[in-house]
């Protein structure tokens, strides 16, 4: 396995899904994508590109107008982030014309066009947008060719700056901004469409063995001094460079010679976490105790120096190859056929600089693929043959691309989580690893309900710590929620650029979550003793407490029907007299409900209300609802709303109660109010009181009316 480049692409036969990763593999935590890119394999008129940064490829094939003298091989390069695959054929006379077919990965919709024939292709890219196509064939030299509208297409060259310097390669940084970098340094230029021409922004000199470029990153990391160790960052954005420090990468020994001991094979650069990362594969440990490869992470940040700060240990040496995905490093190892995963925000053993990471899980070999058999239909309907994984022919990019020349396929690695439960037995360290994964959500939803049930259920000090593992990410994601609403509403952004919304990412996993996928299920399937199952629900509601998260309602109604379908009615009151479920209308609403097979809950539900300031007419609803009139009137006097209150709707309880004394109180009340605050004992015609006055009459004669009081 090796870091160089490899074949073109094509669409392969079949469309979607044509390449299958078998189902069911255990324990297999690392697939290849289910569609790549395929491509012609590698022979000798076959030449590919790889351009890392806008992960297409390019195919070129030359048109002739005479006849053919030879062939050129297959020729790879690493660029910036397309495919570009060359299908050259040398011409005897001129007048040759190369057609160019552009695809990425994600692009299934290829860029075809022509260009003329001017010699071999040494590196060929898109600007970022694929405006502007830069072609090397020269190591002198980089041609440029427009792809906008109504813009001729006419080539345009830039020679290198620096005299007797030769081009190693080129990368797009941005649109229009493109950096040289020879032997002796690098240069800095715009590219001027409209002009066809180049503008010269910045340069620096400095012996240059080779380079590598980031484009997560904009970053061009160069190697320099005798041994090759001595690397020398660059970053670029919006039309600046900046010399970051350089730094110097710790060789396994001591050379013996004045020669180039680090190569390129050996390096490579990924964002992790957000952070940008130099990853050095060290075939040999430093430490005598130790025969082992490693690789070493080194922090390269904006600003400040270039730190080691893990290492990651493989115990065991021969050819590696490196990805990151997910944040993850993956390490894949050619003589066992098997590869391995770090995370590195996982707990390692500190040394006082760095920290040393074991691989998360055991070695494992990527899932087996099954290539299906192009041709005629006649002919496809044979078995898929095994794609040979670890191949001699694998070639690796950054972040996550793994291309066979052998085959003619380009993938993209993935990480598959669902293995990982049963490989990572720790709870609470499966937790760690798993929040920090995209695609997260169900997986760990999967997880808390595995645990809640036999036969792998856990402890309850197991099940609280996952518990709070999962409300920390809640909480977080909660107070940036809260800072970014705060921020706009207090317009702190009309002076001030307006900040980000935070990103909700699957690994935020809130009560509805928690609710609808593990407790509520838990609870229906009654399998659990009823004592652990009501423990884990309080579990899960002290978790919130103590990160300060709001419990909803319908957590506490969990609890209490929990409670009523194991007759724990003793619990439940304790729960209610000891502030354990928290006051809200729906749960008091719901204790109403139990009166018929809990008769104390009523009172329970009344004391609720009366605590929640905000639940007034929850209250005089209940009272009336049970025909305890008095009750309600007296409550209503009792915050001072007695004024403004329905007397239609007491009266319609008091007459439904069929209480004529209970009416006729209700009845003087309203009077003696009318007369109060209008001087009139009558009810107006708004108040829609005609059928109880008429009612009063009946019972108790008209002379029992209130006449109005002169003064």
């Amino acid at each position: 396995m090796s870091r160089e480049p490899p074949p073109g692409e094509e669409e392969a036969p079949g469309g979607e899904g044509e390449g299958r990763a078998r189902a069911g593999e255990g324990g297999c935590y690392l697939a290849l994508c289910g569609r790549p890119v395929h491509f012609e394999k590698a022979n000798p008129v076959n030449c590919v590109f790889f351009d890392e940064a806008n992960k297409q490829s390019m195919r070129l094939v030359v048109h002739l107008l005479g006849n053919c003298c030879g062939a050129r091989s297959c020729c790879w390069v690493a660029g910036s982030e397309p495919v570009i695959l060359l299908e050259t054929v040398f011409a005897v006379r001129s007048g040759g014309a190369t057609g160019v077919v552009v695809k990425g990965l994600e692009d299934r919709n290829p860029i075809s066009f022509r260009m003329e024939d001017k010699g071999e292709v040494k590196c060929i890219k898109f600007s970022l947008g694929n405006k502007i196509l830069a072609v090397q064939r020269t190591l002198k030299s980089v041609d440029f060719l427009n792809f906008i509208p109504d813009s001729p297409q006419l080539e345009y060259t830039q020679e290198c700056k620096t005299k007797n310097a030769n081009i190693l390669g080129f990368c797009w940084t941005s649109s229009t901004e493109i950096v040289f970098i020879t032997d002796q340094g690098i240069e800095f230029y715009q590219v001027l469409p409209e002009k066809r021409s180049l503008k010269l922004l910045k340069n620096q000199s400095i012996n240059v063995n080779w380079y590598m470029y980031c484009p997560e990153s904009s970053v061009i990391l160069l190697s320099t001094t005798v041994l090759g160790n001595v690397l020398q960052p660059f970053y670029f954005k919006s039309g600046t460079m900046s010399k970051l420090s350089k730094f110097e990468i710790e060789l396994p020994a001591a050379p013996k010679s004045s020669k180039l001991s680090l190569s390129e094979r050996d390096i490579a650069m990924a964002t992790i976490y957000g952070q940008l990362y130099v990853l050095y594969l060290r075939h040999h440990s430093r430490t005598s105790n130790s025969t082992g490869a490693e690789v070493v992470l080194y922090h390269l940040p904006r600003e400040g120096s270039c730190k080691k700060t893990h290492i990651l240990k493989l115990n065991r040496t021969g050819k590696f190859a490196l990805n990151v995905v997910d944040n993850l490093v993956v390490v894949h190892h050619q003589d066992t056929e098997t590869s391995v995963i770090f995370d590195i925000k996982l707990k390692g053993e500190f040394d006082g600089s760095t920290t040393i990471h074991q691989f998360v899980l055991p070695p494992r070999s990527i899932q087996p693929y099954q290539i299906p058999v192009a041709g005629p239909a006649s002919v496809t309907s044979q078995s898929p043959v095994p794609c040979k994984l670890y191949s001699s022919s694998w070639i690796v990019f950054q972040p996550d691309i793994i291309i066979s020349a052998s085959e003619g396929y380009l993938w993209s690695l993935q990480v598959k989580l669902e293995p990982v439960v049963n490989l990572l037995l720790d709870k609470g360290r499966l937790m760690d690893f798993l929040l920090q994964r995209k695609e997260c959500k169900m997986v760990i939803l999967s997880v808390c309900s595995q645990m809640l049930s036999e036969p792998e259920r856990g402890s309850l000090s197991v099940i609280a710590t996952v518990f709070d593992k999962l409300n920390h990410e809640y909480k977080k994601y909660l107070e940036a929620e809260q800072s970014y609403t705060m921020v706009v509403e207090a317009g702190l952004s009309r002076s001030n650029p307006l900040p980000k919304r935070p990103v909700r990412t699957q690994a935020v996993i809130d009560q509805s979550d928690m609710y609808t996928h593990v407790l509520s299920v838990f609870t229906e399937k009654k399998e659990a003793p009823h004592k652990f199952t009501i423990a884990v629900l309080m579990e899960y509601i002290r978790s919130l407490n103590q990160f300060q998260i709001a419990v909803q309602h319908y957590l506490y109604e969990l609890v209490i029907k929990t409670l009523v379908q194991h007759n724990l009615f003793y619990m439940l009151h304790q729960f209610l007299q000891y502030h354990v479920l928290s006051d809200s209308k729906p749960l008091a609403c719901l204790l109403l409900s139990l009166e018929s097979i809990y008769p104390p809950a009523h009172q329970l539900s009344l004391d609720m209300l009366k605590r929640l300031s905000t639940a007034n007419d929850e209250i005089v609803e209940v009272l009336l609802s049970k025909h305890q009139v008095l009750a309600a009137l007296r409550f209503i006097r009792g915050i001072g709303g007695h004024d403004s209150i329905s007397a239609r709707k007491f009266l319609d309880a008091a007459k439904q109660a069929e209480d004529d004394m209970l009416f006729y109180t209700i009845f003087r009340f309203f009077e003696q109010r009318n007369q109060r605050l209008r001087g009139n004992p009558s009810f107006t015609p708004g108040e829609h009181c005609e059928e109880h006055v008429t009612f009063f009459k009946q019972v108790f004669g008209e002379q029992a009316l209130m006449k109005p009081t002169t003064f």
